[in-house]
């Protein structure tokens, strides 16, 4: 994979953009995937995928061939996503709870078209509850988490992405699976 995609990238560099659509391809799921688990909103981590893609093709020619691609590109994601946290300012969302009811949202008022199976409706219930945990653990916990559990990443690769020593990554792995072993306790 490594080979093809340091061809693909020696392409890019040449001026190749349908090489760059072949990158894109190629990550686009885990960049999305990533900024989600980060920021915890569809459109949010959309555009900052697209951000994300947009500077490693401005930024193409810094890459270092001799580094992992997906290291690189992943580190300019949850930089992205962590950007954003640090701006982001009370917007209106569809999956915004609606004032003075409990676990209704704006979203659900929207008719369906169609009814999902009991069970589909529960494990979307524990996802999005263990997301929404995550989500208000603090930035620095949260994406060595993200990377970690849901992208499975080396702790050599989560201490690339953060610019971070493995020592200090792995403090705030453990630090965050402590803070969400007591928020998920109860259940």
């Amino acid at each position: 994979m490594e080979t093809l995609v340091k061809r693909i990238i020696i392409d890019v560099k040449k001026g190749d953009q349908e090489a760059f659509a072949e990158l894109v391809e190629l990550y686009k799921d885990k960049v999305y995937q990533i900024s989600y688990r980060m920021v915890g909103n569809v459109h949010e981590a959309q555009d900052i995928a697209q951000e994300a893609f947009l500077r490693a093709y401005m930024n193409i020619d810094t890459y270092d061939l001799d580094r992992k691609f997906s290291t690189w590109l992943f580190r300019i994601v949850t930089n992205l996503s962590i950007d954003r946290l640090r701006k982001k300012k009370p917007d209106f969302y569809l999956d915004q709870e609606v004032d003075g009811t409990e676990g209704l949202t704006l979203a659900s008022q929207i008719a369906a078209t169609d009814e999902l199976p009991e069970d589909q409706v529960i494990t979307y219930e524990l996802q999005d509850w263990i997301q929404g945990e995550i989500l208000n653990l603090p930035p620095k916990y949260r994406s060595a988490i993200i990377l970690k559990y849901i992208e499975d990443l080396s702790l050599k690769e989560i201490s690339e992405i953060l610019d971070l020593p493995i020592a200090t990554v792995k403090t705030r792995i453990h630090r965050g699976r402590e803070a969400l072993r007591k928020r998920l306790s109860n259940v």
